[in-house]
Formats: C-alpha cells, structure tokens, sequence
C-alpha cells in the first residue's frame, strides 16, 4: 500500500498514482491531501488511486482507509464523497439524433467545454477522463470541423449549440 500527497516536487502523486498503479497493479494507493478540488479527485482516482483524504483526516480514518484499500474497497473524505456525489447527480447532456459534421458525442461535450473557455485539464475533470484523451477528441474534431485554433473550435461550438 501507498499514502499519496498529490503536490510533490518533482512528480505530481497523480502522476506517480499512475506510475505505481502501472508498475505494481496490486499496490493500493490512497491520496492524503489538502485539495479538495474536481480535477484532483478526477485525476487521482483515474491514475487508480483506490482511497482519497484530506489532511482533516485523524489517524483512524487513515488507518480505515489503507486496510479498505488493501481488501479491495474505497475511502473518501466526506467532502470528497460530496463532491463525486454532485459530479455524478448533474444531468447528462442530452444525445442530439444527429451531431453535425460526423462529430461522436464526446467530441462535441469536449468541444462545449471548450466554448466554455474550459483548459483540457478543467476538460478531464469535468468529463472524469484522462487529458491526453481529451487532446485526443479536440484533434479529432478540429479535423471534422476544419478548425485550426480553439477560437474558431469554440465559435463552431456556439454556432452549432454545442456549448
């Protein structure tokens, strides 16, 4: 098992989550850190974090979340909890019959987002999907949509109601 802090020096504990969780898949990882935020817990438990704590967390609760890891089971701070909870609880955007230019679904929630003014890392977050796979569907649907920047992406957006 592995207690994480997310805001390292040379690694982000997203990033070394990560590197564990690829390197050794039967260590269970628990992040203990002071944020609280979407992006972090997206982040973390998509790198395979198996637990998330904040640093209000007694040593009990560390203690129940490092054995609820090792069997196989999640953690979270109650704050965390919440967070996820609402993240989940917002309705999802409606399936158009037909999105224009060939675009997928998902290609047109990231392209919303960005008519949002959203970064890919604000992106991941809020689609609960790694970043590298959010620049993959801006790529995808800059071709289909023959947009060369995010300005003329995020017009695109708008005009077609996507945002």
């Amino acid at each position: 098992m592995v207690l994480m802090d997310l805001r390292m020096p040379v690694l982000d504990g997203i990033a070394a989550t990560g590197q564990v969780r690829d390197r050794f898949p039967d260590v269970a990882v628990v992040v203990l850190t002071t944020y609280a935020d979407e992006e972090s817990i997206a982040g973390a438990l998509a790198a395979g974090a198996r637990g998330y704590l904040t640093k209000d967390a007694g040593r009990a609760e560390i203690g129940m979340a490092l054995r609820a890891a090792v069997a196989g089971h999640s953690m979270f701070d109650p704050v965390v909890s919440a967070r996820l909870a609402d993240a989940m609880n917002r309705p999802a955007p409606q399936p158009r019959d037909r999105l224009p230019d060939g675009l997928t679904q998902r290609e047109a929630e990231v392209l919303g987002q960005l008519a949002l003014g959203r970064t890919n890392a604000e992106i991941a977050a809020a689609l609960f999907v790694a970043e590298t796979t959010v620049k993959t569907h801006i790529n995808n649907a800059f071709a289909k949509i023959g947009a060369r920047n995010r300005t003329e992406a995020a017009g695109y957006a708008t005009r077609h109601g996507l945002g």
